[in-house]
């Protein structure tokens, strides 16, 4: 069975070394590039399953990269940057990037991203499933342990946005643009009354949810079963 290759972009030695033996461990194959243009080139000849990309490359900015791919490839994407990259990160997570990991970081949490982005190029489009709750995408309904939840046809857009990304941080502007429309790229108090109608009526405890994440001052994101 081929072992997923999973391209590292990084121009600290000390990272690619760090990140290359804790994957290689972990059952995957790498490949590196120091810079952003030696990236979009190995991503054209080396074809990799996903990429870990730090936004600060002496070349090309990280975003600029994110761009470039999510203009011919959906090749799944996690950022690494500092905490003081608040802003960096929604503007790379806005651009398509999949997901991110702040530095510094543990591996465990590294390996459980990279297993949700790998996981959700593989996800169906007609029924989606997770726990007790069953969404069918073309009869427009929605169950959970078995009961019929009602939901407003925004709830469902919402819900089946969440849940088409498992693992996936999308951000309040990706959000709203996609379920509302450009002119609310900016209600994001609109947004969180709309999360929190929806966790009242899939979740078992919307206080301690189970399916939808907050990430702070970025947006939500789909709590994805491990396999």
């Amino acid at each position: 069975m081929t072992k997923p290759l999973i391209l590292i972009v990084d121009d600290e030695a000390q990272i690619q070394r760090f990140l290359g033996h804790a994957l290689a461990a972990s059952g995957y194959d790498t490949a590196f590039a120091a810079t952003g243009q030696a990236a979009l080139a190995m991503v054209a000849s080396a074809k990799p399953d996903a990429m870990i990309l730090d936004l600060g490359l002496p070349d090309l900015n990280g975003k600029a990269v994110i761009e470039n791919l999510r203009a011919r490839s959906g090749l799944p994407i996690i950022v690494l940057s500092a905490h003081d990259q608040e802003m960096e990160k929604i503007m790379a997570l806005d651009l398509g990037a999949n997901d991110f990991i702040t530095k510094p970081f543990g591996i465990g949490e590294l390996l459980a991203r990279l297993r949700a982005v790998l996981r959700q190029r593989a996800q169906p489009t007609g029924i989606l499933r997770q726990g007790g709750l069953v969404i069918d995408l073309p009869g427009h309904t929605v169950h959970l342990n078995g009961q019929s939840i009602h939901l407003t046809p925004t709830e469902f857009d919402l819900l089946v946005m969440l849940a088409q990304n498992p693992g996936r941080v999308l951000t309040h502007r990706q959000i709203l643009m996609q379920v509302w429309g450009p002119a609310h790229g900016q209600d994001v108090p609109y947004l969180r009354v709309f999360i929190g109608q929806l966790r009242q009526k899939i979740e078992t405890d919307p206080a301690a949810p189970a399916y939808i994440q907050t990430e702070p001052g970025v947006g939500y994101r789909w709590i994805a079963a491990e396999a």
